[in-house]
């Protein structure tokens, strides 16, 4: 049996919806944005961006976090850890990102998004000051001391490879409009340095 010709992407023509991004967040009385943590595993990007959202609710504000390792549980379990799988990651991240804040959802991205590049095509998803990069900059030593998932013995064993910072590069971030080191701050006032520079914002 012949398979039909699939659809060319330039066939593809996006569906305009009626309502609008400004009214779902108008309705929810919030301005939607997209809050990016970047750093090494166990820097505490994940533990920070569940206590910013717990937080934020907290506020009544409307809030998703998307993990890293919750997101390659699903949506990218077909991923290796290549980097040309993690560029789709990201990229995928990336996307669903910017559906929730169109969808009018303060969005808290927790992800080790090792790559300059990816990080800004993520941005350029966004419009100005909807994107906001957070570099978790805790440094690697302390990373591998704490090693919550054994990733880094691991990696020094060889029974993983292309793990960041070990045989894998990170990029860490130029101009990130916030930065945290989780060595220096408790989560506490981690918390509320974020949750004050994005109601500054």
């Amino acid at each position: 049996m012949n398979k039909a010709p699939s659809i060319s992407a330039s066939r593809i023509k996006p569906y305009a919806l009626s309502l609008s991004s400004c009214a779902r967040a108008l309705l929810k009385s919030q301005r939607p944005r997209c809050l990016w943590l970047t750093g090494l595993s166990g820097a505490g990007k994940s533990t920070l961006a569940n206590a910013l959202e717990l937080q934020l609710n907290q506020l009544g504000l409307h809030t998703f976090v998307l993990d890293g390792d919750n997101l390659r549980a699903g949506l990218c379990r077909d991923l290796g850890m290549s980097a040309e799988c993690r560029r789709e990651n990201i990229r995928r991240m990336a996307q669903v990102s910017r559906l929730m804040v169109d969808a009018g959802l303060i969005v808290i991205v927790a992800a080790i998004s090792p790559f300059r590049a990816e990080r800004a095509a993520a941005r350029q998803l966004f419009a100005g000051g909807d994107f906001i990069e957070v570099y978790v900059s805790t440094p690697f030593a302390i990373c591998a001391q704490r090693d919550p998932k054994g990733l880094y013995l691991a990696a020094r064993q060889g029974r993983i490879k292309d793990f960041t910072g070990v045989d894998s590069p990170y990029e860490a971030p130029l101009n990130a409009e916030c930065e945290i080191d989780t060595q220096v701050l408790g989560m506490s006032d981690a918390c509320q340095r974020l949750s004050g520079f994005l109601v500054k914002k």
